[in-house]
């Protein structure tokens, strides 16, 4: 099948990669010259487990083509729209490069029929909204269908090619019947294709995340309790995990959630859900619990030492999650301007996200926060260390290596080590949930 991806972010660039594998012919369009240069050349902008060998593959075998030129999508039967869609100032998602290229897409598409699909995390009603504005140019042999992605950073790849499930969003038959022969090869028993409505669809994305942002909030907020009642969250977490009802995953407790999914999608849904006039409580106490979350590492530094002027701390970890470069809403970042502000200097040590970093704060912190190039240089010089993210290279740190620093002192925001092994080890060491 002839297909078209506009828009080579990660969602954009891991559909049309992943598609070319299976077989299709894609071609991928970006506004950006400097970025579509570099895919043609087969390096990808972003760091992701698995796709630069397949950039390169497909690329090779005349499946995966990338331009500028939107007059490309001429001979596509499916266009994917896997556009930014950020949050404004109050939470609501930005739909303006959705609804721009929606209106300049029927300029550019063949006579043949053509699927536009909604791949960006778009709010309810999205499809409505694309649907009209393509009509006022083209009014047949055109359909609109939600197709919402469920990726995870640093297995996406895997997560697209055996998915939990395929959620279609759709209400013209000859578009399902496309859109169910391009997912026939990723799609069975176990692996279901779930057809809906489409505004179903566009709310089980937001619904989806939001869950799962709401299950972190909540035992981060246990573990806060167990520090109290002398408690170990861990343990509580495998207890309630086993509850089938429960499930194990994302009941990690650590210094709260980021990335680019989850603080927007949990707002994103907010925002409509007052824009229909209902109050969804739950999600305002998640939103509030994860802010004081990404505060607690910091509270326990300023508790131990009180004031942190000429103080230096090494801090472990920029992305917000390990096997990623991403930094969207990371929690280091406000760690670092904490730190920072309150007189202290950083030197900080990840294995991809350095480069980000140094863009984020391109203009401050340029005497105060020193970016390292391996995890011992980060402690060089330090009073103490923070961890911020659960990289592998972390824990299989030998707890020797930090005999170095100056106050043999760790605040581990993601429990990577095991409370009594630090402490026998000669460390005074904090962790989150762990009182015992």
């Amino acid at each position: 099948m002839n297909i078209a991806v506009i828009g080579t972010g990660y969602v954009g660039l891991v559909t049309g990669v992943c598609f070319a594998e299976i077989g299709n012919t894609v071609t991928c369009v970006d506004i950006d010259e400097r970025k579509i240069a570099a895919l043609r050349e087969g390096h990808s902008p972003i760091y992701e487990q698995g796709i630069e060998d397949l950039l390169r593959q497909n690329s090779a075998r005349g499946r995966l083509h990338f331009t500028t030129d939107m007059a490309d999508v001429a001979h596509a039967a499916v266009v994917f729209l896997a556009l930014p869609t950020p949050p404004q100032e109050d939470g609501s998602a930005d739909l303006r490069a959705v609804l721009t290229v929606a209106e300049a897409l029927p300029d550019f598409l063949g006579e043949q029929f053509v699927v536009v699909v909604n791949k960006s995390t778009v709010p309810v009603g999205t499809a409505d909204e694309v649907r009209q504005v393509i009509m006022k140019k083209r009014a047949n042999n055109v359909a609109v269908v939600s197709n919402p992605e469920f990726l995870r950073e640093g297995i996406a790849v895997r997560d697209f090619m055996e998915p939990d499930r395929v959620v279609l969003g759709v209400s013209d038959e000859r578009a399902e019947l496309v859109m169910r022969e391009l997912y026939a090869p990723l799609t069975d028993e176990l692996h279901p294709l779930l057809v809906m409505d489409e505004r179903s669809a566009e709310l089980t994305k937001y619904a989806a995340n939001a869950f799962l942002a709401t299950k972190i909030s909540f035992i981060n907020e246990v573990a806060n309790l167990a520090e109290r009642v002398g408690a170990n969250v861990e343990e509580v977490a495998r207890a309630i995990g086993a509850d089938t009802r429960i499930g194990a995953r994302f009941l990690q407790a650590g210094i709260g959630y980021g990335g680019s999914c989850f603080p927007k999608d949990v707002l994103a849904l907010d925002r409509t859900a007052q824009a229909h006039d209902y109050e969804f409580r739950i999600l305002r106490a998640v939103l509030e619990a994860n802010q004081a979350q990404q505060a607690r590492l910091v509270e326990k530094v300023q508790t131990h030492y009180g004031d942190l002027h000429g103080k230096t701390f090494a801090l472990w970890g920029l992305a917000f999650k390990p096997d990623t470069d991403d930094i969207r809403e990371s929690p280091a970042l406000k760690i670092i301007d904490t730190l920072i502000a309150a007189g202290a200097t950083v030197r900080a040590y990840d294995p991809e996200a350095a480069a980000n970093v140094a863009r984020h704060f391109a203009d401050k912190h340029q005497a105060t926060l020193v970016l390292v190039d391996t995890p011992e240089e980060a402690l060089e010089g330090a009073h103490a260390l923070l961890i911020a993210t659960e990289w592998k290279v972390f824990r299989n740190a030998d707890p020797q290596v930090f005999a170095q620093l100056q106050d043999a002192v760790i605040f581990d925001g993601r429990n990577i080590f095991e409370p009594h092994v630090m402490r026998e080890a000669g460390f005074t060491y904090y962790s989150i949930g762990r009182a015992v």
